[in-house]
């Protein structure tokens, strides 16, 4: 007799238990999973109505129980439903509940005998109902069994026998997107679009050691660090074919990883015989693979084919994407997650020159992970909201940029020429409306981010606490009083007072300044008279450019006095 293959199960799903009353769907959630991560209806019906058998109570029962699995599956935790589920639909608004949070359900169906089942429910003295009731639920299961996954389930688990139930073991696979575990240290580089002499010069340029161009490259750093490509390797440069020969053989020795751009996508279903239109540079790169095998081609189908939406990586503090991928996307698998990675969020609008307006999903995101991306090509890349964009738009003449992380360090190359004219201007036009409202909402504050009780992790001091009682106070100041935010890069501290003095007429004295400075090792100490009236600080800029460039500023003084 074959050994019976482990029941595997994503590392975040949601767990669909199915199975008649009796059927030990009970039993075999408490073997397999942590408590924790067990919803059971039986135990909302008491919660709800202080019985476990009201079924009166369900439809309570179930709302609270699907409430809580939504809010465990937002916060990236495995979830079983522990529940009957027999018809289709029980199990619709747990499939749904599972999209709404872009991860995979699964079923594992208990189908045990009704003799079986029946005799368990007369052995408890809560389950006194006659057989007609077992009888129901397997009938039900039973028609709708072969129909699991027509209903969305990804993995479905039959278990026929008690002896499979005791044989089963639960192995809980990692999706493809979970990288947490490698650390890096990676350079990031932005969309490369054929322009493969930047790249060589780039990857020289961080120092990896670059041999057998072009036909047969190796590529390695001596520090072992990686390259990460954030796609669109291809289209519109002059050199595709050797930008993916470069690529698959870094990712094919361990040397970078790569997530796939839509061009790279579009270029694979062409190869696969898809009716794609040859455009947006797509026609480039067929007439340079002509002079390519056959065998090539399918291996540089095979690789794009391969690769993944996008990764989190370093413990969840990076994430990268070729068009970005909100926090709530994170380290979840579904065709939106995907599409959102591709092709980013459009407003639904065009623009003048034809093409989609994207909505600015970084100027709301808050999430921990830093998110790096390309996708938009920009003249400069920036940090918003801890994301910033590295597509500098190398193949429309600008640079090709990496991103060494965790240094936050920018390296750029630039392009040696204009391969490929845009259709818009890269840098907005001078009283583009647009381009001012695009600065002035990356500008406007979020309340949400400054009132009630936060937490701010520093660079120096690690995590500083501010009670919402002392945030009121500083945004009531703030709103009043002071300038525009914007030029607020320094607060000067003030003097914390000496502990207090042990003479007592007196409620301070030196002595104890003194006695501080000695306990914290300091022997010298220079006295000079302190000014007790406001302290002013004076923040000037070179001309008109520096304060735009620094403080994103585009009317007005060249400074402030604070």
């Amino acid at each position: 007799m074959s050994e019976q293959k482990p029941l595997v199960v994503p590392a975040l799903s949601l767990v669909v238990l199915v199975g008649a009353s009796g059927s030990g769907k009970s039993t075999f959630a408490r073997a397999h999973f942590k408590p924790t991560e067990i919803l059971s209806s039986d135990h909302y019906r008491g919660v709800v109505a202080d019985d476990e058998n009201d079924q009166a109570a369900s439809a309570d029962a179930f709302e609270v129980l699907r409430f809580i699995a939504g809010k465990r599956l937002a916060a990236g935790r495995l979830t079983v439903i522990d529940a009957t589920n027999v018809q289709p639909d029980a199990r619709r608004p747990l499939v749904a509940l599972a999209r709404e949070h872009h991860v995979l359900p699964v079923a594992i169906v208990l189908d045990m005998p009704e003799k079986l089942c029946h005799a368990r429910n007369a052995g408890r003295p809560d389950r006194q109902f006659g057989p007609h009731v077992v009888r129901g639920q397997s009938r039900e299961l039973r028609r709708s069994l072969k129909d699991l996954r027509h209903e969305g389930f990804r993995y479905v688990h039959v278990l026929s026998s008690p002896e499979e139930v005791a044989a089963a073991t639960i192995e809980r696979q990692r999706l493809w997107t979970d990288r947490r575990d490698d650390r890096g240290p990676f350079d990031i580089i932005g969309d490369v679009h054929g322009c493969f002499d930047e790249l060589v010069e780039l990857l020289e340029a961080l120092g990896y050691r670059l041999e057998g161009l072009p036909d047969a490259p190796r590529a390695s750093h001596p520090e072992g660090r990686r390259a990460l490509f954030l796609g669109d390797l291809v289209d519109r440069g002059p050199r595709s074919p050797d930008v993916l020969r470069l690529a698959m053989a870094m990712v094919a020795s361990g040397a970078a990883l790569c997530v796939p751009g839509n061009h790279d996508v579009k270029l694979l279903k062409k190869l696969r015989g898809r009716d794609v239109k040859p455009t947006h540079g797509l026609e480039l790169t067929l007439a340079q693979l002509e002079a390519e095998t056959d065998e090539f081609k399918a291996k540089a189908a095979d690789f794009i084919d391969g690769l993944v939406s996008h990764y989190v990586l370093d413990d969840g503090n990076l994430a990268v994407a070729h068009a970005g991928v909100k926090e709530a996307f994170q380290g979840r698998g579904s065709g939106a997650v995907r599409e959102f990675c591709l092709y980013g969020e459009t407003t639904g609008e065009t623009d003048e020159y034809g093409l989609p307006v994207r909505y600015n999903w970084a100027s709301e995101y808050r999430g921990k992970a830093m998110v790096v991306y390309g996708h938009t090509p920009t003249t400069v890349a920036e940090w918003e909201n801890r994301t910033i964009c590295i597509d500098t738009g190398c193949v429309f003449g600008g640079a090709l940029t990496a991103l060494r992380y965790p240094e936050r360090e920018l390296v750029e190359v630039k392009a040696r020429r204009v391969y490929y004219e845009p259709k818009k201007p890269l840098a907005p036009l001078a009283g583009d409306p647009r381009a001012a409202s695009r600065g002035q909402d990356a500008d406007v504050l979020d309340i949400d981010d400054v009132r009630g009780r936060r937490a701010i992790r520093t660079r120096i001091h690690g995590m500083v606490t501010i009670r919402e009682e002392n945030a009121a106070a500083a945004l009531e100041a703030m709103s009043r009083f002071a300038v525009d935010p914007r030029w607020l890069i320094y607060l000067p501290p003030t003097m914390s007072p000496t502990e207090t003095s042990k003479d007592g007429g007196v409620l301070e004295h030196p002595r104890e300044a003194f006695a501080y400075f000695r306990q914290n090792g300091v022997g010298r100490v220079v006295c000079e008279e302190k000014h007790m009236g406001s302290r002013a600080v004076l923040v000037v800029c070179r001309d008109e450019a520096a304060r735009k460039r620094r403080f994103r500023v585009d009317e007005g003084p060249l400074g402030v006095c604070t």
